[in-house]
Protein backbone atom coordinates (compact mmCIF):
# COMPACT_ATOMS: atom_id res chain seq x y z
CA UNK A 1 0.00 0.00 0.00
CA UNK A 2 3.42 2.36 0.53
CA UNK A 3 4.07 1.58 -2.93
CA UNK A 4 0.50 2.06 -4.64
CA UNK A 5 0.24 5.95 -2.65
CA UNK A 6 4.13 6.59 -4.03
CA UNK A 7 3.33 5.08 -7.43
CA UNK A 8 -0.41 6.76 -7.76
CA UNK A 9 0.59 10.11 -5.93
CA UNK A 10 -2.18 9.47 -3.00
CA UNK A 11 -2.41 9.61 0.86
CA UNK A 12 -4.67 7.21 2.80
CA UNK A 13 -5.97 7.98 6.37
CA UNK A 14 -5.78 4.80 8.67
CA UNK A 15 -9.70 4.38 7.96
CA UNK A 16 -9.00 4.25 4.08
CA UNK A 17 -6.08 1.86 4.42
CA UNK A 18 -8.43 -0.60 6.41
CA UNK A 19 -10.84 -0.47 4.02
CA UNK A 20 -8.31 -0.72 0.80
CA UNK A 21 -7.11 -3.31 3.03
CA UNK A 22 -10.50 -5.40 3.37
CA UNK A 23 -10.54 -4.54 -0.70
CA UNK A 24 -7.57 -6.56 -1.32
CA UNK A 25 -9.09 -9.59 0.28
CA UNK A 26 -10.62 -10.44 -2.63
CA UNK A 27 -7.38 -9.92 -4.62
CA UNK A 28 -4.00 -12.01 -5.33
CA UNK A 29 -1.38 -9.90 -4.82
CA UNK A 30 2.11 -10.59 -6.46
CA UNK A 31 5.38 -8.91 -5.69
CA UNK A 32 8.82 -8.52 -7.91
CA UNK A 33 11.60 -8.63 -4.70
CA UNK A 34 15.18 -7.05 -5.71
CA UNK A 35 17.88 -7.50 -2.88
CA UNK A 36 14.89 -9.41 -0.53
CA UNK A 37 12.99 -5.79 -0.94
CA UNK A 38 9.83 -5.25 -2.81
CA UNK A 39 10.54 -3.50 -5.93
CA UNK A 40 7.25 -3.49 -7.96
CA UNK A 41 3.82 -5.88 -7.97
CA UNK A 42 0.36 -5.94 -9.48
CA UNK A 43 -2.96 -6.90 -8.13
CA UNK A 44 -5.17 -9.35 -9.82
CA UNK A 45 -9.21 -9.35 -8.98
CA UNK A 46 -10.72 -12.67 -9.73
CA UNK A 47 -14.63 -11.23 -11.41
CA UNK A 48 -16.79 -12.13 -14.23
CA UNK A 49 -18.27 -10.49 -16.90
CA UNK A 50 -20.95 -10.58 -19.39
CA UNK A 51 -20.21 -11.66 -23.13
CA UNK A 52 -23.46 -12.26 -25.21
CA UNK A 53 -25.30 -12.86 -21.89
CA UNK A 54 -22.75 -15.95 -21.13
CA UNK A 55 -20.48 -15.54 -17.29
CA UNK A 56 -16.88 -15.18 -18.64
CA UNK A 57 -14.23 -15.62 -15.91
CA UNK A 58 -12.21 -12.26 -15.90
CA UNK A 59 -9.08 -11.31 -13.78
CA UNK A 60 -8.53 -7.78 -13.76
CA UNK A 61 -5.26 -5.79 -13.70
CA UNK A 62 -4.51 -3.44 -11.11
CA UNK A 63 -2.28 -1.12 -9.21
CA UNK A 64 0.63 -2.35 -11.11
CA UNK A 65 3.29 -0.32 -9.69
CA UNK A 66 7.47 0.09 -9.55
CA UNK A 67 9.48 1.83 -7.02
CA UNK A 68 11.32 4.37 -9.34
CA UNK A 69 14.67 3.63 -8.57
CA UNK A 70 13.76 0.13 -9.99
CA UNK A 71 11.74 1.57 -13.58
CA UNK A 72 12.84 0.74 -16.81
CA UNK A 73 13.72 -2.73 -15.87
CA UNK A 74 11.67 -5.25 -16.87
CA UNK A 75 9.59 -5.60 -13.58
CA UNK A 76 6.56 -4.74 -14.70
CA UNK A 77 6.37 -6.68 -17.91
CA UNK A 78 8.22 -10.16 -15.60
CA UNK A 79 4.93 -9.36 -13.22
CA UNK A 80 2.17 -9.19 -16.43
CA UNK A 81 3.36 -12.16 -17.77
CA UNK A 82 3.53 -13.92 -14.41
CA UNK A 83 0.03 -12.42 -13.92
CA UNK A 84 -1.43 -14.05 -17.43
CA UNK A 85 0.14 -17.63 -16.71
CA UNK A 86 -1.54 -17.82 -13.03
CA UNK A 87 -5.13 -16.23 -14.94
CA UNK A 88 -4.57 -18.87 -17.11
CA UNK A 89 -4.46 -22.02 -14.72
CA UNK A 90 -7.65 -20.28 -12.82
CA UNK A 91 -9.37 -20.39 -15.83
CA UNK A 92 -9.40 -16.58 -16.20
CA UNK A 93 -9.71 -16.23 -19.95
CA UNK A 94 -10.10 -12.78 -20.09
CA UNK A 95 -8.02 -10.06 -18.69
CA UNK A 96 -9.02 -6.12 -18.30
CA UNK A 97 -6.89 -3.60 -16.81
CA UNK A 98 -7.41 0.06 -16.75
CA UNK A 99 -4.06 1.90 -18.73
CA UNK A 100 -2.02 4.48 -17.66
CA UNK A 101 -0.51 4.03 -21.11
CA UNK A 102 -2.70 2.48 -24.52
CA UNK A 103 0.61 2.41 -25.89
CA UNK A 104 2.81 0.43 -23.25
CA UNK A 105 -0.08 -2.56 -22.37
CA UNK A 106 -0.60 -3.14 -26.29
CA UNK A 107 2.66 -3.86 -26.12
CA UNK A 108 2.05 -7.17 -23.84
CA UNK A 109 -1.15 -8.06 -25.99
CA UNK A 110 -3.98 -6.19 -24.22
CA UNK A 111 -6.57 -3.20 -26.33
CA UNK A 112 -8.70 -0.79 -26.24
CA UNK A 113 -12.49 -2.29 -26.02
CA UNK A 114 -14.48 0.47 -23.94
CA UNK A 115 -15.04 4.08 -24.59
CA UNK A 116 -16.92 5.90 -22.93
CA UNK A 117 -19.20 9.33 -23.51
CA UNK A 118 -18.59 12.04 -20.85
CA UNK A 119 -21.83 14.54 -21.61
CA UNK A 120 -22.45 18.19 -19.46
CA UNK A 121 -25.86 19.01 -20.28
CA UNK A 122 -28.10 22.13 -19.27
CA UNK A 123 -30.94 20.61 -17.15
CA UNK A 124 -33.51 22.24 -18.94
CA UNK A 125 -33.20 20.21 -21.70
CA UNK A 126 -34.20 16.59 -19.78
CA UNK A 127 -38.06 18.92 -19.64
CA UNK A 128 -39.21 16.63 -22.60
CA UNK A 129 -42.96 15.73 -21.36
CA UNK A 130 -41.94 12.45 -20.94
CA UNK A 131 -44.23 9.60 -21.25
CA UNK A 132 -44.61 7.89 -18.22
CA UNK A 133 -46.73 5.91 -15.48
CA UNK A 134 -45.63 5.13 -12.37
CA UNK A 135 -43.26 6.97 -9.64
CA UNK A 136 -39.94 7.34 -7.91
CA UNK A 137 -38.93 6.64 -4.44
CA UNK A 138 -36.03 7.57 -2.49
CA UNK A 139 -34.41 4.44 -0.78
CA UNK A 140 -31.42 3.48 1.22
CA UNK A 141 -29.21 0.38 -0.66
CA UNK A 142 -30.83 -3.36 -1.42
CA UNK A 143 -28.61 -5.05 -3.28
CA UNK A 144 -31.60 -7.40 -4.30
CA UNK A 145 -33.35 -4.13 -6.34
CA UNK A 146 -30.57 -3.09 -7.06
CA UNK A 147 -28.67 -5.91 -8.60
CA UNK A 148 -31.49 -7.00 -10.21
CA UNK A 149 -32.15 -3.98 -12.38
CA UNK A 150 -28.04 -3.57 -12.97
CA UNK A 151 -28.07 -6.93 -14.50
CA UNK A 152 -30.72 -6.79 -16.72
CA UNK A 153 -29.04 -3.26 -17.55
CA UNK A 154 -25.73 -5.19 -18.31
CA UNK A 155 -27.23 -7.82 -20.08
CA UNK A 156 -27.59 -5.30 -23.25
CA UNK A 157 -24.24 -4.73 -23.52
CA UNK A 158 -20.47 -6.25 -24.22
CA UNK A 159 -17.92 -6.87 -21.24
CA UNK A 160 -19.76 -5.49 -18.26
CA UNK A 161 -19.42 -6.78 -14.80
CA UNK A 162 -21.10 -9.51 -12.42
CA UNK A 163 -21.69 -7.19 -8.95
CA UNK A 164 -21.91 -9.37 -5.89
CA UNK A 165 -23.39 -7.49 -2.65
CA UNK A 166 -19.50 -6.88 -1.47
CA UNK A 167 -18.46 -4.89 -5.22
CA UNK A 168 -21.48 -2.92 -4.21
CA UNK A 169 -21.14 -2.12 -1.25
CA UNK A 170 -17.10 -1.62 -1.79
CA UNK A 171 -16.97 -0.09 -4.84
CA UNK A 172 -20.22 0.73 -6.24
CA UNK A 173 -21.28 2.68 -3.36
CA UNK A 174 -18.55 3.51 -1.43
CA UNK A 175 -18.57 7.22 -1.71
CA UNK A 176 -19.99 9.86 0.84
CA UNK A 177 -22.87 11.64 0.05
CA UNK A 178 -24.75 9.11 -2.68
CA UNK A 179 -28.33 9.52 -2.98
CA UNK A 180 -30.05 6.55 -4.36
CA UNK A 181 -33.53 6.68 -6.46
CA UNK A 182 -35.34 4.06 -7.58
CA UNK A 183 -38.27 4.07 -10.25
CA UNK A 184 -41.36 1.90 -10.11
CA UNK A 185 -44.06 1.52 -12.14
CA UNK A 186 -48.03 1.41 -11.81
CA UNK A 187 -47.68 -2.24 -10.07
CA UNK A 188 -44.77 -1.58 -7.65
CA UNK A 189 -42.15 -3.32 -9.87
CA UNK A 190 -38.63 -1.92 -10.14
CA UNK A 191 -37.85 -0.47 -13.30
CA UNK A 192 -34.92 1.31 -13.04
CA UNK A 193 -32.06 3.06 -10.21
CA UNK A 194 -30.06 6.46 -10.52
CA UNK A 195 -27.53 7.18 -7.66
CA UNK A 196 -26.36 10.44 -7.80
CA UNK A 197 -24.71 13.57 -6.10
CA UNK A 198 -26.02 17.30 -6.21
CA UNK A 199 -23.10 20.17 -5.66
CA UNK A 200 -22.45 23.24 -6.76
CA UNK A 201 -25.60 23.84 -9.03
CA UNK A 202 -24.32 20.41 -10.97
CA UNK A 203 -26.43 17.35 -10.60
CA UNK A 204 -23.96 14.46 -10.58
CA UNK A 205 -25.15 11.35 -12.34
CA UNK A 206 -22.83 8.54 -10.93
CA UNK A 207 -24.76 5.33 -11.86
CA UNK A 208 -28.39 5.01 -14.11
CA UNK A 209 -29.40 1.66 -14.95
CA UNK A 210 -32.98 0.52 -16.47
CA UNK A 211 -35.56 -2.28 -17.44
CA UNK A 212 -37.34 -0.23 -20.00
CA UNK A 213 -37.95 2.83 -21.31
CA UNK A 214 -40.25 3.59 -18.53
CA UNK A 215 -37.97 3.19 -15.96
CA UNK A 216 -35.32 5.21 -17.29
CA UNK A 217 -38.13 8.23 -18.20
CA UNK A 218 -38.90 8.17 -14.57
CA UNK A 219 -35.18 9.25 -14.16
CA UNK A 220 -34.92 11.56 -16.48
CA UNK A 221 -38.28 13.43 -15.34
CA UNK A 222 -36.67 13.38 -11.39
CA UNK A 223 -33.91 14.86 -13.00
CA UNK A 224 -35.57 17.62 -14.65
CA UNK A 225 -37.34 17.82 -11.46
CA UNK A 226 -34.27 19.48 -9.98
CA UNK A 227 -33.88 22.66 -12.19
CA UNK A 228 -34.19 25.31 -9.56
CA UNK A 229 -31.13 23.30 -7.84
CA UNK A 230 -28.92 22.43 -10.79
CA UNK A 231 -27.98 24.14 -13.47
CA UNK A 232 -25.86 21.27 -15.50
CA UNK A 233 -26.18 17.60 -15.25
CA UNK A 234 -23.32 15.35 -15.86
CA UNK A 235 -23.07 12.29 -16.68
CA UNK A 236 -21.10 9.07 -18.30
CA UNK A 237 -22.50 6.80 -20.99
CA UNK A 238 -21.80 4.54 -23.30
CA UNK A 239 -20.65 5.97 -26.51
CA UNK A 240 -23.51 6.03 -28.36
CA UNK A 241 -26.42 6.80 -26.12
CA UNK A 242 -29.45 7.92 -27.98
CA UNK A 243 -30.19 10.71 -25.48
CA UNK A 244 -29.45 12.94 -28.33
CA UNK A 245 -32.49 11.13 -30.60
CA UNK A 246 -34.72 11.86 -27.11
CA UNK A 247 -34.92 15.64 -26.44
CA UNK A 248 -35.64 18.86 -28.42
CA UNK A 249 -31.91 20.53 -27.86
CA UNK A 250 -28.99 17.61 -28.65
CA UNK A 251 -26.62 20.85 -28.93
CA UNK A 252 -24.07 19.64 -25.51
CA UNK A 253 -21.16 18.84 -24.92
CA UNK A 254 -20.46 15.32 -25.64
CA UNK A 255 -17.23 13.76 -24.92
CA UNK A 256 -15.56 10.56 -26.02
CA UNK A 257 -12.78 8.71 -24.14
CA UNK A 258 -10.91 5.82 -24.47
CA UNK A 259 -11.53 3.98 -20.64
CA UNK A 260 -10.30 0.00 -20.64
CA UNK A 261 -8.74 -2.61 -22.31
CA UNK A 262 -9.26 -6.48 -22.56
CA UNK A 263 -6.53 -9.13 -23.19
CA UNK A 264 -7.85 -12.83 -24.18
CA UNK A 265 -5.67 -14.97 -21.85
CA UNK A 266 -6.01 -18.11 -23.53
CA UNK A 267 -7.23 -18.00 -27.14
CA UNK A 268 -8.38 -21.89 -27.48
CA UNK A 269 -10.51 -21.45 -24.36
CA UNK A 270 -12.45 -18.14 -25.18
CA UNK A 271 -13.08 -19.23 -28.64
CA UNK A 272 -14.58 -22.31 -27.35
CA UNK A 273 -16.53 -20.60 -24.30
CA UNK A 274 -17.72 -17.83 -26.99
CA UNK A 275 -21.29 -17.72 -27.79
CA UNK A 276 -21.46 -17.20 -32.06
CA UNK A 277 -24.27 -16.31 -34.09
CA UNK A 278 -26.94 -18.87 -34.97
CA UNK A 279 -25.79 -19.10 -38.44
CA UNK A 280 -23.63 -22.54 -39.12
CA UNK A 281 -20.37 -21.53 -39.87
CA UNK A 282 -16.48 -22.62 -40.32
CA UNK A 283 -13.19 -20.83 -40.21
CA UNK A 284 -9.56 -20.35 -40.27
CA UNK A 285 -8.38 -17.98 -37.73
CA UNK A 286 -5.03 -17.54 -37.28
CA UNK A 287 -3.65 -15.76 -34.00
CA UNK A 288 -0.45 -13.79 -33.35
CA UNK A 289 0.29 -13.89 -29.73
CA UNK A 290 4.31 -12.50 -29.36
CA UNK A 291 3.58 -11.90 -25.40
CA UNK A 292 2.14 -15.09 -25.14
CA UNK A 293 3.32 -17.51 -27.78
CA UNK A 294 1.28 -20.56 -26.70
CA UNK A 295 -1.66 -18.39 -27.57
CA UNK A 296 -0.37 -18.08 -31.80
CA UNK A 297 -2.03 -20.96 -33.87
CA UNK A 298 -4.45 -21.06 -36.63
CA UNK A 299 -7.86 -22.12 -34.83
CA UNK A 300 -10.55 -24.24 -36.78
CA UNK A 301 -13.64 -22.82 -35.67
CA UNK A 302 -17.02 -24.74 -36.08
CA UNK A 303 -20.44 -23.30 -34.81
CA UNK A 304 -23.76 -24.31 -34.72
CA UNK A 305 -26.37 -23.00 -32.98
CA UNK A 306 -24.54 -19.99 -31.48
CA UNK A 307 -21.81 -22.23 -30.22
CA UNK A 308 -18.67 -24.25 -30.87
CA UNK A 309 -19.35 -27.64 -32.44
CA UNK A 310 -15.40 -27.98 -31.93
CA UNK A 311 -12.27 -25.74 -32.01
CA UNK A 312 -9.08 -27.43 -32.99
CA UNK A 313 -5.20 -25.83 -33.55
CA UNK A 314 -3.78 -26.32 -36.56
CA UNK A 315 -0.29 -25.70 -37.88
CA UNK A 316 -0.41 -22.22 -40.03
CA UNK A 317 -2.53 -22.00 -42.56
CA UNK A 318 -2.23 -18.90 -45.37
CA UNK A 319 -6.36 -19.09 -46.01
CA UNK A 320 -6.82 -18.05 -42.97
CA UNK A 321 -8.08 -14.89 -41.31
CA UNK A 322 -4.93 -13.14 -39.65
CA UNK A 323 -5.32 -11.15 -36.66
CA UNK A 324 -3.03 -10.36 -33.56
CA UNK A 325 -4.55 -10.81 -30.00
CA UNK A 326 -5.57 -7.36 -29.49
CA UNK A 327 -7.60 -7.14 -32.64
CA UNK A 328 -9.05 -10.69 -31.53
CA UNK A 329 -10.34 -9.12 -28.38
CA UNK A 330 -11.41 -6.10 -30.04
CA UNK A 331 -13.10 -7.80 -32.14
CA UNK A 332 -14.93 -10.28 -29.93
CA UNK A 333 -16.19 -8.13 -27.30
CA UNK A 334 -17.93 -6.05 -29.64
CA UNK A 335 -15.58 -2.69 -30.14
CA UNK A 336 -15.23 -2.88 -33.79
CA UNK A 337 -16.16 -4.81 -36.32
CA UNK A 338 -13.91 -7.16 -38.44
CA UNK A 339 -14.89 -5.57 -41.51
CA UNK A 340 -13.62 -2.05 -39.94
CA UNK A 341 -10.33 -3.03 -38.93
CA UNK A 342 -9.91 -5.35 -42.47
CA UNK A 343 -10.48 -2.36 -44.28
CA UNK A 344 -8.02 -0.36 -42.01
CA UNK A 345 -5.63 -3.17 -42.87
CA UNK A 346 -5.67 -4.17 -38.99
CA UNK A 347 -6.05 -7.84 -40.24
CA UNK A 348 -5.80 -9.54 -43.30
CA UNK A 349 -7.29 -12.79 -45.25
CA UNK A 350 -9.54 -13.06 -48.36
CA UNK A 351 -12.74 -10.88 -48.29
CA UNK A 352 -15.04 -14.15 -48.35
CA UNK A 353 -13.17 -15.05 -45.18
CA UNK A 354 -13.60 -11.85 -43.75
CA UNK A 355 -17.17 -11.73 -44.59
CA UNK A 356 -17.68 -14.96 -42.35
CA UNK A 357 -15.97 -13.84 -39.13
CA UNK A 358 -18.12 -10.95 -39.56
CA UNK A 359 -21.38 -13.14 -39.60
CA UNK A 360 -20.01 -15.25 -36.58
CA UNK A 361 -19.87 -12.19 -34.29
CA UNK A 362 -22.99 -10.99 -32.80
CA UNK A 363 -22.97 -7.25 -33.05
CA UNK A 364 -23.02 -5.57 -29.34
CA UNK A 365 -21.80 -2.31 -27.98
CA UNK A 366 -18.98 -2.72 -25.26
CA UNK A 367 -19.38 -0.99 -21.89
CA UNK A 368 -18.36 -0.87 -18.24
CA UNK A 369 -19.39 1.10 -15.73
CA UNK A 370 -17.22 -0.01 -13.04
CA UNK A 371 -13.58 1.27 -12.12
CA UNK A 372 -10.70 -0.79 -10.67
Amino acid sequence: FALSQYAFQYRLSEEELEKKEQEADRHDIWGYYYDGELAGKLHIIPLEILIGGKHFSMGGISSVATWPEQRRSGIAKQLLHHALMKMKEQGQVVSYLHPFSVGFYRKYGWELTVTRRHDQIPIQQFKQGWDITGYVKREAFDYDVLNDIYTHYANKFQGMLIRDELWWKQRVLAEDKLHIIVAYNEVDEAEGYLIYTMQNNTFTVKELAYKNCNGKYLLYDFISNHDSMAQTVEWIVPESDLFPLLINDPFYQQLAKPYFMARIVDVESFLQQYIYTNYPQELLLSVEDEFVPENSATYKIVTKGGRALSVERLEYQKSAVHCSVQHLAAMFLGYKRPRELYEAELISGEQGEVNKLENMIPTGQTFLADFF
